[in-house]
Formats: C-alpha cells, structure tokens, sequence
C-alpha cells in the first residue's frame, strides 16, 4: 500500500509517498480502506518533531480516518465488511488503508461525506468520554466551556445541547 511517510521533522516539504505492506486486523480490530484522513494539532506537532507518538504506535501519521471496512479480526461483531466508518487510529492514518480498534469506529452518517466524517473521531471521542463517561453530565445540567471556539469545544456544545444540557461558553480573541 501507499502512505505519506515523514522523511524528517518538519514542514510539507518533509512528507513523500511511500510503499509498505499493507496490514492485517488482530482479533479485535478492522481494516479499513481509508478515503479521507483527518488533519489535527497532534498530527502537525508530531510533524514538526515535538509531539513523540507513543512507542506502540505506527510510525505512520495520522490519527482520523474513514473510509470503508474491508476485513474484521476474529472477535470483531458489530462491523463487517463494506460498513463506512470513520475511526481513531493508533497512528497509519495518512496510508491507503488503516487497521483500527473495532471500538474506536463510528458508523458514517449517511448524509456526511468521507471528508467531513474523518473529522469526527478525535473530538467526538474526547468530548463523550470526559463529559458522558467519565463526568456523567445528564439533561437538565449546566455546563462551562472554556475555549469554546476550539474544535474540541464546539464538539462539546454539539454533543451537549443535542443532549439537553443547558452550555455556556467562553472564547478568546
């Protein structure tokens, strides 16, 4: 498969197409044929050298994909082949395809393109874990969000308020 490989910390000018075999689902993720990668801070700061990825992460940028499955792990129930998904990687995003934890998937709207859904995962992750998971926030609550015009942000005002949180937010200039 092709990938976008970092030849040394940088800017654009750093990045060039490579080719690598392409990898194959454990037990418990998917493969997906990836259409649209994400571009994030994590993905530039890792670019420019001074966000190290964590050692059991692919050497491969990129941290949102989607794309279509085209094969599951042996533990694998709720995805199958040809399901669109978007995912949250462990790094090989910028690649032609991309293995993911089956539980780091999201179905694909049908109405959202491959592009606008690779956008989705980190915020969307961050934001339903700290604030439904961990926090518990219910209907009828309030919340403060600081730097609401951030991406993680206006997540969190989406989620929120399609959940019957009353938000408040503040942003900068």
């Amino acid at each position: 498969m092709k990938f976008i490989a970092l030849k040394n910390p940088g800017g654009g000018d750093q990045l060039e197409l490579q080719g690598v075999a392409t990898p194959q689902p454990y037990d418990n993720e998917v493969l997906i044929r990836v259409y649209a990668a994400g571009i994030n801070r994590p993905d530039i700061l890792q670019r420019q050298g001074v966000y190290p990825p964590p050692a059991d992460a692919s050497a491969i940028l990129g941290l949102e994909v989607a794309g279509d499955i085209i094969a599951c792990g042996a533990n694998v129930k709720r995805w199958k082949p040809g399901d669109k998904v978007c995912a949250l990687v462990n790094g090989g995003g910028y690649a032609e395809y991309a293995v993911a934890s089956a539980d780091q998937c999201l179905s694909i709207p049908q109405y959202f393109s491959y592009v606008q859904a690779a956008a989705l995962p980190e915020t969307f992750f961050t934001v339903w874990h700290n604030l439904f998971q961990r926090v518990q926030l219910k209907a009828g609550e309030s919340l403060l969000i600081h730097g609401g015009s951030s991406g993680i942000g206006t997540t969190a005002i989406q989620l929120a308020r399609a959940f019957g949180v009353q938000v408040f937010a503040t942003a900068g200039s």
